[in-house]
């Protein structure tokens, strides 16, 4: 594997949806990448943002039935309440590398 100074602009990780009552859902996510300084910034400017507005600030598509739009995230975010928060700490860990990999 070659490994590269600049990272690639989007990358895949699967976010485990929570779901009531249930057992977490895996869902494969692409994300946007950001430098260290993009992503410091990006974390101070997140305070009162809705979360539909960080979610589309951090993912650009899915693997879900649902086609990705701010409409269906919209609905994702208000029906499932945890993925918001589940899918910034993925987001973050796998920027950050602050997760063991398996």
């Amino acid at each position: 594997m070659l490994f590269k100074l600049k990272a690639d602009p989007t990358f895949e990780a699967k976010v485990a949806f929570p779901v009531a009552g249930g057992k977490s859902v895996d869902v494969l996510l692409t994300f946007k990448h950001r430098t260290k300084a993009e992503l410091a910034k990006w974390i101070e400017g997140r305070a009162g943002r809705k979360d539909a507005e960080s979610f589309l600030d951090m993912v650009e598509g899915w693997e879900l039935d649902e086609p990705f739009s701010k409409e269906t995230v919209e609905v994702l975010l208000e029906n499932r309440i945890g993925v918001a928060l589940a899918t910034y700490q993925t987001y973050v860990d796998e920027l950050t590398r602050h997760r063991e990999k398996n």
